[in-house]
């Protein structure tokens, strides 16, 4: 029982470090062994229960998007919800800065941050836009709004992205997110 929880301490402090190191210093720069020292342990741990770069990476980069459920609401309001849910996560949770930033620089990345969005985002599209053959399309063009706002806002910091409030942001991105979800193809 010891060993499971000290086991389960270790993959827990590894993923902590993994996370914080791949947020400040991206994919390519992060190593073992800046990890291992961070989670104060040896770098043969982190190859033991992880493998490699790729596969703590991956499991660095387990994220529950946490959507909300979109069914119930009126159609009119789930840009909005959509929006504003995502900004709040990004103002809460490094992580998926970090992802953005490796994602943008590395195939792997790039790989990770697309499937979470087609495993969670590809779903909630399918159940409220008007012909679920074209979910996967919508979800791109919900994406390339959400990602763009995060990019410019948490990655570059672009002054008036930075400035914006959420209100504004949602009061902008709301509408365009929710004609792609809802509208009639054109």
């Amino acid at each position: 029982m010891t060993t499971v929880r000290r086991s389960d301490a270790t993959r827990a402090a590894i993923l902590e470090a993994a996370r914080e190191r791949f947020a400040s210093d991206g994919y390519e720069r992060a190593t073992i062994r800046a990890i291992a020292r961070d989670a104060g342990i040896d770098p043969s741990m982190v190859m033991r229960y992880y493998g490699n770069k790729e596969g703590l990476f991956a499991a660095a980069s387990e994220i529950e998007i946490g959507l909300p459920e979109l069914g119930a609401l009126p159609a009119r309001h789930i840009g909005a919800v959509l929006v504003t849910h995502f900004l709040e996560r990004w103002e809460r949770d490094e992580v998926l800065t970090a992802m953005l930033r490796v994602g943008v620089t590395n195939e792997a990345g790039a790989a990770r941050m697309q499937a979470i969005f087609a495993q969670q985002l590809g779903p909630v599209t399918r159940g409220v836009c008007p012909d679920p053959e074209d979910a996967p399309r919508r979800a791109a063009l919900v994406a390339s709004q959400i990602l763009g706002m995060a990019l410019t806002r948490y990655v570059l910091r672009l002054p008036p992205a930075v400035a914006m409030s959420t209100e504004e942001i949602v009061a902008w991105l709301g509408p365009t997110v929710q004609r792609y979800l809802t509208a009639e193809a054109p």
